[in-house]
């Protein structure tokens, strides 16, 4: 089990959760809520990382921030440098898959002094994603229709607990290239339920908008990317362009993997992790 923290700071009130030794590491992702059974994503770095799992804004007992744009990448990087400075770290790393890498990249974009380095992946610079026939997201794909019926669901303040767990279950199988994965995800300790208000905000108000191509090229933050060849949520080509763009990028590409190398090649995906140290 992980180790709950409650973090004050002059943004207000955080809840975190803590594991491993080494190097202090912050994960979290853009609209998900965690517990004390940690997630599969931020497991893959405590052997190597003293790891801290970060509920956002509006996430289990963190503060509902400051201000209406407080579920913005913009408000949740200043959230979590003030996280670091509670804590008392000068610099600290960041990792973030998905939604969580993007946010990475607005760090690395907004506030990159007190970052060691970055490590991201599953991710785009922009909401082009969004028009490529390869993404479950794109309404020419074959699988959107259906991601939308479940994004109601999550949505629905009425549905069921059941009825929650098996629209996720789909969800995530869209997103796995080696399906039985699924089963070795389901026999680990893991959270990360969705925030639906907060993943409103960025389908809503900050997709729209959302293109950090153009900063990319100042980025100096050494950075680790990686991303699954058969990525159905963030095709493979987005994270090629995000390692192109950044010159001090290193790129791991997972040639048996979806959107969740970290479980679908997960031997290949430590020996990632551990090159970064």
């Amino acid at each position: 089990m992980w180790e709950k923290q409650l973090i004050e700071t002059e943004r207000g009130r955080f809840e975190l959760f803590k594991k491993g030794q080494g190097e202090p590491l912050c994960v979290t992702h853009l609209y998900s809520e965690y517990n004390a059974n940690g997630n599969l994503f931020a497991d893959s770095f405590t052997n190597e990382y003293c790891v801290y799992l970060i509920n956002l804004a509006g996430c289990g007992q963190s503060t509902d921030g400051q201000g209406d744009d407080s579920y913005s990448m913009a408000s949740s990087v200043k959230d979590l440098e003030a996280i670091r400075e509670a804590l008392g770290y000068n610099v600290w790393s960041f990792a973030g898959h998905s939604t969580g890498g993007m946010l990475g990249l607005k760090y690395a974009v907004q506030s990159p002094h007190h970052l060691q380095k970055m490590i991201v992946g599953g991710l785009c610079a922009s909401a082009d994603y969004m028009y490529h026939p390869g993404s479950i997201y794109c309404v020419k794909n074959a699988n959107n229709k259906r991601l939308k019926e479940i994004f109601a669901v999550l949505g629905d303040s009425n549905s069921t607990i059941d009825e929650r767990r098996a629209v996720n279950k789909e969800w995530t199988m869209m997103s796995l290239y080696n399906k039985s994965a699924y089963e070795e995800m389901q026999r680990r300790p893991n959270s990360g339920k969705t925030v639906s208000a907060r993943l409103d905000y960025y389908a809503y108000q900050e997709l729209p908008n959302y293109d950090l191509r153009p900063s990319l090229k100042d980025v100096k933050v050494p950075t680790y990317l990686y991303a699954g060849l058969y990525d159905a949520q963030c095709p493979f080509e987005f994270g090629v362009e995000v390692a192109n763009l950044i010159s001090t990028a290193t790129f791991k590409a997972f040639n048996y993997s979806n959107h969740n190398p970290f479980i679908e090649e997960e031997k290949e995906f430590q020996d990632f992790v551990a090159s970064t140290v």
